[in-house]
C-alpha cells in the first residue's frame, strides 16, 4: 500500500463511504458509542489487534463508553493515505460486533 498522501478530493470521496468519519487537522477520525465501558475496552483491544496486523497504528482514546480513533500516516509527513482508509474500513467492519454505533 502506498504512503502517498491523498488529495483533498480523494479524501472527501472516500469519506462518503465511511459514515461517521470526518477529516480535520490532517487526520481522519471517528468516535464510537458503546453500551458499557467493558464493551468499549473490548473494541479497543480488537482495534489494536487489527493495527498490529496492518502495521499501521492510530491514536485511540478510551472513554467510559466511547472509543475515539484518529489516524494519519507519519511516514507520509502526517498526511492521510490509503493505509488510513484501510484501517478505518477494517474498524468499521468490526465495530458493530461490539455493539458500537
Amino acid at each position: 500500500m502506498s504512503d502517498e498522501p491523498l488529495s483533498q478530493k480523494e479524501i472527501e470521496d472516500r469519506l462518503k463511504e465511511l459514515p461517521g468519519w470526518a477529516y480535520e487537522d490532517d487526520r481522519i477520525s471517528r468516535t464510537y458509542r458503546l453500551g458499557s465501558h467493558f464493551a468499549a475496552s473490548a473494541l479497543v483491544a480488537h482495534i489494536a489487534a487489527v493495527q498490529d496486523e496492518l502495521n499501521h497504528h492510530s491514536d485511540l482514546t478510551l472513554g467510559y463508553n466511547t472509543v475515539r480513533l484518529s489516524v494519519n500516516t507519519h511516514s507520509a509527513g502526517d498526511a492521510v493515505t490509503a493505509a488510513d482508509f484501510e484501517l478505518a474500513e477494517r474498524v468499521e467492519g468490526l465495530a458493530p460486533t461490539h455493539g458500537a454505533s
